[in-house]
């Protein structure tokens, strides 16, 4: 075989190869699709996405891939994505992308985690409880009076992704707020943490304010002598109290540890927590406060109720006793014997009617005396 064949043969191989590799395109797609795609309906799950440098925000909104990108890029710049409750595969493709594992993604998507603060890799998780004051006329057996949820915050360093269920804890006056302090925004995505954490202890106060209202009404009517608080009423409150509890008690823990032990937090913020955590405290010892009270209202109540049912006892019985006089002196002279007293005079029966009146005024003034009537 001579050159030239040789060239010609090479020359056939190449086009064959041309031929076979837009055959093999053609059968497959130009890119490889992404495992986890947002349906179109999670759009609605993004309430903001903001790019945050040197404590100033960046004009726009851009995606949150973008804005990741760009503030990885930039030595004080991070992300603040908010979502209100994401779908499994929206919330998924974002923390792949932050590089948070799955057990993270189970925590976030959580809605009744208690408040926890964990560091998982280069993320940390903190969780908190949302509330908020139920509006409501007069206080029911089936009344809502405080309504709480659940927000997580994922802290990374050039992000903050913020997950919120429930319709109570609203960020976006956090965010605005937030905003118009641009030295506290200057310290980094755990300023959003402070924020958001200033924030639910600002609403806890609030709560406590107007469940305080409640309590005062319920013991102004609850020792009323006629119309006064039903005791389902007092345990209504009493089962509200303790959600609120839930949701602003573990909280101290997480804030403790914020303001001792992480080292993650930068040091200017550090006594922001401290103080955060004093004002909670505040509200712990009202909330406690408040729980006592209704103990000893419910108490009192069911003691008063008892009372109650027991003064209709006497009154019953006395009426009984007084009820029984005519009673007996009829059943004796009903026995129909041949000499009986009074029988055989005009007069037996009007002396029997006056006898028994007479025992009954008797019983009826000694049980007014000992007031059983």
């Amino acid at each position: 075989m001579n050159d030239t064949q040789v060239s010609a043969g090479r020359r056939v191989g190449r086009r064959v190869g041309r031929l076979l590799g837009r055959v093999i395109s053609g059968l497959q797609p130009a890119e490889p699709l992404p495992q986890l795609l947002p349906r179109p309906e999670d759009d609605a799950a993004i309430m903001d996405c903001a790019l945050y440098v040197r404590g100033s925000r960046a004009p726009g909104r851009p995606g949150f891939s973008d804005a990741y990108a760009t503030a990885r890029r930039r030595r004080n710049g991070f992300v603040w994505l908010g979502l209100f409750e994401p779908s499994w595969a929206q919330f998924t493709a974002i923390a792949q992308e932050v590089g948070a594992d799955d057990a993270t993604v189970d925590t976030t998507l959580d809605r009744e985690r208690r408040p926890a603060i964990e560091r998982r890799g280069d993320v940390t998780v903190l969780t908190l409880r949302t509330a908020r004051y139920v509006e409501h006329g007069e206080l029911t057996e089936t009344s809502e009076v405080v309504d709480t949820g659940a927000v997580t915050l994922l802290i990374g360093a050039h992000f903050v992704v913020s997950v919120r269920h429930g319709g109570a804890g609203a960020l976006a006056d956090v965010r605005e707020g937030l905003q118009q302090r641009p030295s506290l925004l200057a310290q980094g995505p755990w300023s959003v943490g402070y924020a958001v954490v200033e924030r639910m202890v600002e609403v806890y106060h609030d709560v406590a304010t107007r469940v305080e209202r409640d309590v005062e009404k319920l013991e102004e009517v609850a020792f009323l002598r006629h119309g006064g608080c039903d005791v389902q009423q007092i345990y209504q409150l009493k089962r509200e109290l303790v959600e609120f509890k839930r949701a602003v008690l573990p909280l101290q823990a997480p804030l403790r540890l914020m303001a001792e032990t992480t080292s993650t937090l930068p040091p200017g913020l550090r006594q922001h927590f401290t103080d955060v955590l004093a004002r909670l405290g505040q509200v712990v010892e009202r909330v406690a406060t408040y729980n006592e009270l209704l103990d000893s209202i419910l108490q009192a109540r069911l003691a008063q109720v008892g009372l109650d049912q027991n003064n209709d006892m006497r009154k019953i019985a006395a009426w009984a006793a007084m009820a029984a006089v005519p009673t007996a002196i009829a059943g004796v002279y009903g026995m129909n014997f041949d000499h009986m007293p009074g029988t055989s005079s005009p007069w037996g029966f009007a002396v029997a009617v006056l006898v028994m009146c007479a025992g009954m005024l008797v019983l009826y003034r000694l049980f007014r005396k000992s007031k059983w009537l």
